[in-house]
């Protein structure tokens, strides 16, 4: 059996499972082995998972070194290989990319291994319930628990999109997903903070330098996280910042992309908030004369480490929202809840829709409507009242007698 128990000497025990790869040979031993189970169940469990899917990328890679001739996918996890290497490793953002992977190795090995003709909405269907029940697991302990309706409804378009192209490749007739039933999101109305709170956050901040006016320019911009990291000196333009790329963080480390939509804008900028900058910039000069010649000034980045090195994306949202909760800001509010405040707050003030949407970048007017109805909505009853003023008519009042 690939299952063992360890003892520590602190008296603790805990299971891990070892066994050799698929394709392995006496020259070239491949142990596999992972650690930390809290119960043997759980570490079996983990590890028929983790030779199904060793064994599945085994038989890809034979099946892949004839090239152009090699075996086309027949079973749903052959399937899913295929769009992740033709289709989203290419073409997606690293970041997307990796979440892909990572709902793609929730799916259920018995369901991965059906054959493509096979799989029906009922099948499907079954599996959006399981995943809803126990689809993920904790971290240390492993143990199953359950997945939101958001992720298991994210998984069930990772497979749809595969089945999609399943299609065009005609390796199917249609795509089984459509006639399924993924679990719909509520729609939850997103938070927004009060501008007195959003000053308490900004002047409260406490930790690396550069936190107080990254979230001053995420509040005046409405901005991305990964877009104002993003940012470089030469990006200010005047009385505007150009938003040309962003930051983003995966496994593998750190990089610079092309923004959400791929469409460059320019956001103009309070003179507020360019003030601010100018003493930022100040303070970011004494560091690098600190560092001198090992300051990477060739990134030219508005917001970095003391040497200049990119900041890393998941280093601030932690400590904005241990300070939120801190501050005791209504509850659920983060780093992003700047940006959802920004468009509320201009909306309610009378903004027009179509210049809220260009600052945040969204694809189109429409995402921005959908987003902030509840904003919208406030904008909807000024208007009815306006109406009113409008046609010379009170709330106490019918129609206006004509005039003579």
């Amino acid at each position: 059996m690939p299952v063992y128990k360890r003892k520590y000497v602190s008296g603790k025990t805990a299971w891990y499972f070892k066994f050799q790869a698929p394709g392995a040979t006496r020259l070239h031993a491949m142990i596999l082995r992972e650690h930390g189970f809290a119960t043997k169940q759980a570490a079996m469990e983990a590890e028929a998972k983790r030779r199904a899917e060793e064994l599945q990328k085994f038989d890809l890679a034979k099946s892949g070194a004839a090239g152009v001739a090699a075996k086309l996918p027949t079973t749903l996890a052959m399937l899913l290989q295929e769009f992740f290497r033709q289709h989203a490793d290419e073409k997606l953002a690293p970041k997307t990319i990796e979440r892909y992977h990572e709902m793609g190795a929730c799916l259920a090995q018995e369901l991965l291994a059906m054959p493509l003709a096979e799989i029906t909405p009922l099948h499907l269907n079954r599996e959006w319930t399981r995943l809803l029940k126990s689809g993920g697991h904790h971290r240390r302990t492993k143990i199953p628990r359950p997945l939101s309706t958001k992720t298991v409804r994210n998984i069930a378009g990772v497979v749809s999109s595969a089945f999609g192209r399943a299609v065009r490749w005609g390796l199917v007739a249609t795509n089984p997903v459509t006639n399924s039933e993924p679990p719909v999101p509520r729609k939850r109305i997103k938070m927004a903070l009060l501008p007195s709170e959003q000053a308490v956050m900004i002047d409260s901040v406490a930790g690396p330098w550069f936190l107080p006016m990254f979230l001053d320019l995420s509040a005046a911009t409405g901005a991305r996280r990964g877009e104002i990291l993003a940012l470089r000196w030469s990006d200010i333009q005047g009385d505007y910042a150009a938003v040309e790329r962003s930051l983003t963080q995966t496994n593998h480390g750190i990089e610079f992309k092309g923004t959400k939509t791929d469409n460059p804008r320019r956001i103009e900028l309070p003179p507020s908030a360019l003030a601010h900058l100018e003493r930022h910039r100040k303070r970011q000069n004494e560091f690098r004369q600190q560092f001198g010649p090992d300051y990477r000034a060739d990134l030219d980045l508005i917001f970095a480490n003391p040497d200049g090195t990119p900041v890393r994306p998941d280093s601030i949202s932690s400590p904005v929202s241990l300070l939120c909760r801190r501050l005791g800001l209504p509850k659920g509010a983060s780093l992003h809840t700047l940006r959802h405040s920004h468009a509320s707050v201009l909306l309610a003030n009378g903004v027009d829709l179509a210049t809220v949407s260009a600052r945040l970048g969204h694809s189109s007017v429409r995402v921005t409507a959908d987003i902030y109805s509840h904003a919208l909505r406030g904008r909807d009853r000024e208007a009815a009242c306006r109406w009113d003023e409008l046609m010379g008519r009170t709330p106490s009042q019918g129609h206006p007698k004509p005039v003579n």
